[in-house]
């Protein structure tokens, strides 16, 4: 079953158990919080206890092993498993980095070349391009089409696909510093309608006319033939 983040990004509040609580972390029965990974950074939320008592949780990391779900939780308190516990997801900064990934699709309709790097914060994100000999970059044109495509409104889906199937369309991985796991038998797609389809493990709003207005903030060099361009939200 896809976890919670997935089955609805948009969801805020889940009453959930706690399975076990150490130095490693707080794992729940389910979670609506996103981990590190893919250039998007973990979740933040906040625990309420039966008895009104609250726990804060500053970021969320996956276990590389196990793939346990880390909740990383402030202070010194460590909850029982079994504990019954409503989750709070911070909202606000998680819709900032769905607006911006979502962006970051855009950026690559927008500009296309293999992409060598990426990162993002709940204000900016940025991607790094190596770019064909000759090519060159407009700031003034990259702000202008990606805010053409937000304004188009296209509605954003999620599909699924083999590593198998994956692996004949490689045009589809643009990201050439990560490899999807192709040895999965479900990969999981992004589409836009109409103008983008790639694997992204990351959450997505459900329509680009969410994003708001974006701006360029720079572009940077990064190599002889490697451009690093900077988009934040106007608001």
């Amino acid at each position: 079953m896809p976890e919670q983040f997935y089955q609805d990004p948009y969801q805020t509040r889940l009453a959930t158990r706690v399975l076990r609580h150490d130095d490693a972390g707080l794992v729940l029965e389910d979670t609506l919080c996103y981990p590190l990974g893919g250039g998007q950074p973990g979740d933040s939320a906040t625990l309420t206890l039966a008895d009104g008592a609250t726990l804060r949780i500053a970021d969320t990391r996956r276990d590389r092993e196990t793939r346990a779900i880390l909740h990383q939780t402030e202070g010194d308190v460590r909850l029982v498993p079994g504990t019954e516990v409503t989750l709070d997801l911070d909202w606000d900064r998680r819709y900032r980095h769905m607006r911006i990934h979502t962006c970051m699709h855009l950026l690559g309709v927008v500009i296309k070349a293999g992409v060598t790097g990426g990162n993002m914060t709940a204000e900016s994100g940025r991607l790094d391009f190596s770019l064909p000999e000759g090519m060159e970059l407009d700031k003034d044109h990259i702000e202008a089409e990606v805010n053409r495509l937000v304004a188009a409104d296209l509605p954003v889906t999620v599909k699924m696909t083999s590593g198998e199937a994956l692996q004949a369309q490689p045009e589809l991985i643009r990201t050439m510093s990560v490899t999807p796991p192709l040895h999965l038998p479900e990969i999981r797609l992004i589409e836009i309608e109409g103008v983008d389809l790639q694997p992204c493990g990351g959450t997505h709003l459900a329509r680009t006319g969410e994003v708001g207005r974006v701006r360029v903030k720079k572009i940077e060099n990064k190599g002889a033939r490697n451009k690093r361009v900077v988009l934040e939200l106007v608001d």
